[in-house]
């Protein structure tokens, strides 16, 4: 076991040093131009893919290689247990991917943190272990590809995609990541035996093989379901690429601000509807829009956005480090740090990660306005300190950055409108008490867009709920209020908005499989803090899209049943193959003729 590792070490030392050597070139140059810790969430992506990629590559030679008939009966024909010889593989691959993969984000880690005065915090100490446990998850993907069955093994890549489709952040992302990896190596144990063609035998073994591939199943359907979709807009007559249909969701969500609050008084019965009709023709009409579906969290591994500003007339930059829940300051004429800043005169820590999201109209030059979770805060160039500016209730959190309406600012967070005079901005530095709070009518989650006028006395606003009623998870509607100037709430009309979409495809999601899709949503929300940015108002799903669902269950197991008849296989795992039809639908069945169709036939 041990020559055969020292063997592999041997046979891929040169290309390991070569990309290592390439991988610290490239990080080097990129981190002279930029702050590396500090790029959004795209970049990281695009090099965790990276990542993803040389392990897959790499997992795809080295096995494939060992895979020949010839080959693979000599690799197997040590004196050695076959786990053995795959853990002798495995570990030597893990330590090469280590040495070119992981050491040099570690190396350009240490060179930032004793070199520079950027902010290096724990979180980018993980970025290594992330990197590897990428890489690593990949190789493995590719060795079950490699050695699993033909017609199923590509499967494992679907835990690959997890690591993406996941919300999970900090932590949570690496528990997810490890997983990922030990199921991927409990595959790879398992694939690697003298009969590459056979079947899992026992039912633990079965489950591992499935469970991925029954996933894979019904992520490729529901591409299916795309394609057909693609077909659709082809055609010429899909809602999204035509003339949308009148009064549906499509057409408030691409409707000028007037024609949407036109069409919503249209349906009211209030006697001010037709004088406000004229009104919305002369006035300007403001929007706000939902930005966030979560806030930064502390000690995740990447950024929503860079979390950094600049005060170019000291010529310094702020970055918020997650360990210190404080901004620290270098020059960037030499770098040099110029200290820590934290929350309000006292240096506090801030609550919650802070967002640096440009300024305010009021604000001095090289002003900047930072947002936690629930508060605003102003850094204040000329004494280089942040003063609390608004404050959200302890319950809520911010769904938007603030926006102008007029002479005042509006302020959304995940219950409510806020509308703030403008002018408190600049003529005081206390913290804003709003003018007006409107509560929403509806969940956030579901928000797409709010429209609004100025009436003489307060305003005329329209909330548009039709986010996600592409996939059935809010029945759309769109709700105008009068706000008075005193604070005051009247209801001025609520329209219901036509769906554009046939039932089965606002369904498809679900009626595929109900028990994938729970799966799929339990796995991607696994080790994730609960956001209140992402609640909405689900409706129930349709009598007749149960009943689409059981016939292709029902379907699903007699096929079982039918095609489990001419295999030697034993009534329990019949019976128990019948009943993950039953449960799962068409992705049971699937999996089923793919795991034993054309084999073990009496």
């Amino acid at each position: 076991m041990w020559d055969l590792f020292k063997a592999e070490l041997q046979r891929f030392r040169f290309w390991c040093l070569a990309y290592a050597s390439l991988h610290l070139l490239i990080l080097g140059f990129l981190t002279r131009v930029v702050d590396l810790a500090q790029q959004p969430l795209l970049v990281y992506r695009s090099i965790a893919a990276v990542y993803a990629l040389s392990g897959l590559l790499f997992g795809l030679y080295q096995l494939g290689n060992y895979r020949r008939s010839n080959t693979w009966l000599q690799l197997l024909h040590r004196p050695l247990p076959h786990w053995r010889i795959a853990v002798a593989l495995a570990a030597a691959s893990v330590l090469l991917l280590l040495i070119a993969v992981a050491l040099p984000v570690l190396v350009i880690a240490i060179w930032q943190k004793t070199m520079t005065a950027r902010v290096v915090d724990l979180r980018h100490w993980l970025l290594p272990v992330s990197a590897i446990l990428i890489a690593t998850s990949a190789y493995l993907a590719a060795g079950y590809a490699v050695l699993g069955g033909r017609r199923f093994a590509i499967s494992g890549l679907i835990l690959l995609g997890l690591l993406l489709a996941s919300d999970a952040a900090g932590f949570g992302a690496l528990l997810i990541q490890l997983l990922a990896l030990l199921w991927l190596a409990a595959l790879l144990m398992l694939a690697f035996k003298p009969d590459l063609s056979a079947s899992p035998r026992s039912p633990l073994a079965l489950i591992a093989v499935a469970l991925p591939l029954q996933m894979a199943i019904y992520c490729a359907l529901v591409m299916v379901c795309f394609g057909v979709e693609l077909l659709w807009i082809m055609q010429g007559s899909h809602p999204n690429n035509s003339t949308p249909p009148a009064g549906g969701f499509v057409e408030a969500n691409k409707a000028a601000p007037a024609d949407l609050l036109s069409a919503g008084l249209a349906v009211s019965a209030r006697s001010e509807a037709a004088l406000w009709q004229e009104q919305i023709a002369l006035s300007e009409v403001f929007q706000v829009f939902r930005e966030f579906e979560r806030l930064p969290q502390r000690h995740s591994l990447s950024n929503l956005s860079p979390m950094e500003f600049d005060d170019n007339e000291r010529g310094e930059r702020w970055v918020f480090s997650h360990d210190r829940m404080r901004f620290r300051g270098y020059r960037l004429s030499d770098g040099k740090g110029v200290g820590e800043m934290g929350a309000t005169t006292a240096n506090a820590e801030f609550t919650t990660p802070a967002l640096p999201i440009g300024s305010l109209p009021g604000f001095a030059k090289d002003d900047a306005l930072l947002m936690t979770a629930n508060g605003l805060y102003q850094y204040q160039a000329r004494s280089r300190t942040t003063l609390p500016r608004f404050q959200l209730p302890s319950a809520e959190r911010f769904a938007a950055t603030p926006s102008l309406v007029g002479e005042s600012i509006a302020i959304l967070s995940d219950r409510a409108l806020y509308i703030v005079d403008g002018r408190s901005v600049s003529e005081n530095e206390d913290l804003i008490a709003p003018r007006l709070s409107i509560p929403l009518p509806g969940a956030i989650g579901n928000l797409t867009r709010i429209d609004l006028i100025e009436l003489v006395d307060g305003y005329l606003i329209s909330f548009t709920y039709t986010s996600t009623a592409h996939n059935a998870r809010v029945d759309p509607y769109q709700e105008i209020v009068q706000v008075h100037d005193d604070g005051a709430t009247e209801p001025v009309a609520r329209r219901v908005l036509a769906m554009d979409y046939p039932t089965w495809h606002r369904y498809e999601l679900w009626w595929l499989s109900p028990a994938m899709h729970s799966l799929y949503q339990g796995a991607t929300q696994l080790f994730v803090a609960d956001s209140p940015l992402l609640r909405i108002d689900k409706p129930a799903v349709p009598l007749s899209m149960r009943w689409l669902a059981a016939t292709l269950a029902v379907l699903s197991m007699s096929l079982v049943l039918l095609l489990s008849r001419g295999l030697v296989l034993t009534r329990s795992r019949r019976l128990a193959w019948a009943a993950a039809a039953a449960l799962i639908g068409l992705p049971a069945l699937i999996s089923f003729w793919l795991l034993h169709g054309g084999k073990e036939r009496g």
